[in-house]
């Protein structure tokens, strides 16, 4: 089977490894059929789409919607870097499953509003699939309904009119979208279980997603979640587009 490439931006070695060990566990890959490409350490190296059986975007402390005098240096490479990657992967409808940041990097590629309108604070939401996301075949192994953890500052407000909605919820109106046939983005994390969510609580103290000193509360939030469905839609993207 070709690998499926992870394209990672956390700095954070406990974050980063945790995002990679957790896209393993619920996609059901073993560690050689993942190539993990960590954009924030350095260039991105010359990538040929087809080694791969599809690309997976993680999330990332990145705001896309951030005015570009506002954004670090290393973002501003790395979006440099990511455009015309994206590019090839949209002309050709690779596919594309991108977590959070995933929808900033390819909601802002294909025109899509972002801003921080529909922000949602580190905890565990309902997320309700629409008539569209019933039907798609990604989400097949999914209730209606289920609960999935957010923690983001920016969201999609309107998307182009080429995208399909296929998730939503009461705080956020885009939570899952589809470009074309095959590109996929979520703004929840299919890829977080308590334990994963509990990580990035202890690491993202200070950037700003909740108040200092409040970490214990919001720690005590996600605790109160049933989350346990989302990481299916790994699961199911991998057996949908792996290839020999």
């Amino acid at each position: 089977m070709r690998p499926f490439l992870l394209l990672a931006s956390r700095a954070e070695d406990v974050a980063a490894d945790g995002e990679h060990d957790a896209v393993l566990r619920f996609s059901g890959l073993r560690p050689g059929e993942l190539h993990r490409v960590r954009m924030e350490a350095g260039p991105l190296p010359p990538l040929d789409l087809d080694d791969y059986s599809g690309v997976i975007v993680g999330g990332s402390p990145f705001d896309s919607s951030r005015p570009e005098t506002e954004k670090s240096a290393v973002q501003r490479r790395v979006e440099r870097e990511l455009a015309p990657l994206l590019d090839e992967i949209v002309d050709r409808d690779v596919p594309f499953l991108g977590a959070c940041y995933g929808v900033g990097t390819l909601g802002m590629h294909q025109g899509a509003v972002l801003d921080d309108t529909f922000a949602e604070p580190i905890s565990p939401v309902t997320v309700r699939l629409t008539p569209e996301g019933r039907a798609d075949p990604l989400l097949a192994d999914l209730p209606d309904a289920f609960e999935a953890y957010v923690g983001h500052k920016e969201a999609v407000r309107e998307l182009p009119p080429h995208a399909v909605l296929l998730a939503s919820s009461d705080t956020c109106p885009v939570q899952m979208f589809r470009i074309k046939e095959n590109l996929y983005a979520t703004q929840f994390h299919p890829e977080l279980d308590l334990d994963g969510i509990l990580t990035r609580i202890g690491v993202y103290q200070g950037y700003g997603y909740f108040p200092p000193g409040a970490a214990g509360e919001v720690e005590a939030v996600v605790r109160r979640g049933d989350v346990r469905f989302p990481g299916r839609i790994l699961a199911s993207f991998v057996r949908r587009y792996a290839r020999d």
